[in-house]
């Protein structure tokens, strides 16, 4: 009969283990957290030193119900949830419900960075207590998360008349999009040309194998080209004359193999190369990590534990992956051993990279066992730890310096000289190998032959729009959140409608608008990107020992409170009621009023629910359309982003994704759109744009 009981998280990983462990083990699993701070109040007492109020989750009972049967039948039990903070807290928390403490039974906590036979075993002859600090971390994120949640929440519902809620990471991030979004919007577009030389080595050669010179600036120096009528003069100049070769340098490019993923890294690849959601990528690799069914294997696990921000790998696993190298590729291809990576001091380096967890356990032999996806992330993943032991790519460059008249042109190109990590990986920015290959034949002084010269014109670019894969990228540069936290923060203002998506691009919806100014006005601290990141480094202190977690509660919870007071008497001279429209409801003559939804504003009957009439509202700009002279209105798409287009619809298809205004352009006659503080015509080639105090009364900003 099994008198060890070992109890995990997931259940897809029981049986995995139970193979590891045979018959003298019961492994079972808790599901997840089974006791949590209550839904229906705050949960955490503040008058008496902030001690948190758990009940067990609804629905756990008849999981904890087996698992104290099973703690009865057992004389020593495990906990093996999962290795970070998360993991150590649920441990806890299982303790205190099957009351562990009491039972004298010996309890001990075990963690495995991957779920291997080796790993497992390995584990038990580490066991330790729970590491208290921890769990404490935990705690602080949790008790912090729930009053920003709970204080702030009812407050946005107030004002926006919505179920809408605030959360301490959550906000941070769609503040950081909506900036991104005045940036976009404010952005004036800033017209440049280039010039570019089709030159050959001989007269009446074919066009076909003309090398590009691309134009560098005038007398030897770097020089721009801000008009097309600049670009006319340096084409007169150097028309029918030859052009000399002045400068020829030849050298080497390396390029470092990649370093192994981290939770973030691979969030950001798996997004740009795979086109996964962050939730995915994270739902897959949970997949992967508690095991899946291969052929000839049984179920097996195929990769690390999957929340890390560490890139340190395992003398064992570096030793393998430089063998597989080695044998497969040939020893010049094995890096040279490189110094471990500094510790992040943050506590999830206690993890490895994320990994396979055998390297003979090539994509191509496991891909019949696996889901399309599953195959791709394990692909991904694999081909970027190997990349990651391999040598540099080597490019061969070549860049050429040539002098017509009292300009210069320049050429360059470049070959790949060794691939290294290129044999197994490239990566969603991998440079290509430039052209222009009779580089290698030119000497100084060679004369070259014009067979054309060509302009085009440019405009500067906006700030690009947000996306998954950038947004995680730039949570974790600020120092915002953690791991575990990146997809979840994405998924909830998706769901919560604050965000839109579109080809990749988020976009934040006018809930979203709504929803961060009053964060901004009223919860200042809440939504600063360096308040946030203290507050993570705080949290992590906490887990380090170095910080007691009452202390960072304590400080933190007074300054919330009194600016939820602010707010409330704010609110209160500030509250509005239903704005009331033109439209009369068509079912019973009461003027409709508008209302916020989830898409926006729309038309609702005043006299529900005994009239349930709604119409889409048309929110007027003031202007008309080129096209036709319709009305322009705010529109939305499907997914709640905001452009302006022609009421006429869909008989004229005007649109614009800026503002457009009752001003006309003074240059061309033509339509004028606000970015930011600037007004700016809508024709690009006309450029022409001015303040908007300098050239407009407030009125003509309807």
């Amino acid at each position: 009969m099994a008198s060890k009981l070992v109890i995990v998280e997931s259940p897809a990983k029981v049986k995995t283990i139970k193979k590891f462990l045979g018959s003298s083990y019961m492994v079972d699993a808790s599901n997840g957290h089974v006791r949590d701070l209550p839904k229906s109040q705050l949960g955490i007492d503040v008058e008496h030193d902030y001690e948190p109020k758990y009940i067990t989750i609804r629905g756990k009972g008849d999981v904890l119900a087996k698992l104290r049967k099973e703690v009865k039948k057992a004389d020593e039990i495990f906990l093996a949830t999962d290795p970070d903070r998360e993991g150590e807290a649920i441990s806890w928390h299982l303790s205190k419900a099957l009351k562990l403490e009491e039972s004298g039974k010996k309890v001990s906590r075990i963690t495995f960075n991957e779920i291997t036979k080796n790993a497992v075993k390995e584990s038990l002859k580490h066991r330790r207590e729970i590491d208290m600090d921890l769990v404490d971390a935990q705690q602080t994120r949790r008790i912090l998360d729930r009053m920003v949640g709970y204080m702030i929440s009812p407050l946005l519902w107030a004002k926006v008349k919505r179920g809408l809620s605030a959360g301490r990471v959550q906000s941070v991030a769609l503040r950081m999009i909506c900036d991104r979004e005045a940036e976009i919007e404010a952005f004036i577009p800033e017209e440049y040309w280039t010039l570019e030389a089709s030159l050959l080595t001989a007269p009446g050669k074919a066009a076909k194998n003309a090398m590009k010179a691309r134009y560098a600036g005038p007398k030897g120096e770097k020089g721009e080209l801000p008009s097309g009528e600049v670009c006319d003069e340096v084409i007169r100049d150097c028309s029918g004359k030859p052009f000399t070769v002045r400068e020829i340098r030849n050298s080497e490019r390396v390029r470092k193999a990649p370093l192994p993923f981290t939770t973030s890294t691979l969030q950001q690849e798996a997004s740009k190369v795979l086109n996964f959601s962050t939730q995915k990528t994270m739902r897959i690799a949970q997949q992967l990590y508690e095991g899946v069914e291969i052929k000839g294997h049984g179920t097996i696990a195929l990769i690390t534990y999957l929340r890390t921000d560490s890139t340190r790998v395992a003398e064992e696993a570096d030793a393998a992956a430089r063998e597989y190298i080695a044998s497969h590729f040939g020893e010049e291809f094995v890096a040279e051993r490189a110094a471990a990576p500094k510790n992040a001091q943050k506590i999830q380096d206690a993890h490895e990279a994320i990994r396979p967890v055998s390297m003979e356990l090539s994509p191509a032999q496991v891909q019949s066992s696996l889901q399309r996806d599953q195959f791709r992330l394990y692909q991904l993943i694999w081909k970027r730890f190997t990349a990651s032991r391999m040598r540099p790519a080597v490019y061969a460059v070549t860049s050429v310096k040539t002098r017509c008249g009292e300009h210069t042109f320049q050429l360059s190109g470049s070959s790949l000289k060794f691939p290294g990590f290129l044999n197994v990986y490239t990566d969603s920015e991998e440079e290509k190998a430039e052209g222009n290959a009779q580089l290698v034949n030119l000497k100084e002084g060679q004369e070259l032959y014009s067979a054309g010269l060509e302009k085009e014109q440019h405009f500067t670019q906006p700030p690009a729009h947000y996306t998954e894969a950038s947004l995680v990228k730039a949570l974790e540069e600020q120092g915002i959140g953690r791991p575990s936290t990146y997809a979840p923060t994405i998924t909830t203002i998706l769901a919560r409608r604050y965000i839109t998506k579109e080809q990749k691009n988020l976009y934040v919806t006018e809930i979203g608008e709504v929803v961060n100014r009053m964060m901004v006005e009223s919860f200042p601290a809440i939504v600063d990107k360096t308040f946030t990141a203290n507050l993570e480094l705080l949290l992590d202190a906490v887990g380090e020992g170095k910080t007691p977690w009452k202390t960072v509660v304590e400080n933190f919870y007074p300054d919330l409170e009194a600016a939820v007071k602010a707010a409330e008497k704010n609110l209160e001279s500030v509250k509005i009621a239903d704005e009331l429209s033109d439209e009369v409801c068509d079912l019973c003559g009461r003027r409709m009023v508008i209302k916020y939804g989830p898409h926006g504003k729309f038309l609702a009957c005043p006299g529900f629910p005994e009239c349930r009439n709604t119409k889409p509202y048309l929110e007027k700009t003031g202007v008309s359309c080129p096209k036709c002279g319709g009305d322009i209105v705010v529109k939305r798409t499907k997914k709640g982003r905001i452009y302006y287009g022609c009421a006429n619809y869909p008989e004229c298809e005007f649109m614009s994704w800026a503002r457009p205004v009752k001003e006309t352009c003074p240059k061309c006659g033509g339509l004028m759109v606000r970015r930011g503080n600037k007004l700016v015509c809508a024709d690009s080639a006309c450029g022409y744009s001015a303040s908007v105090k300098e050239n407009l009364e407030n009125d003509s900003l309807s």
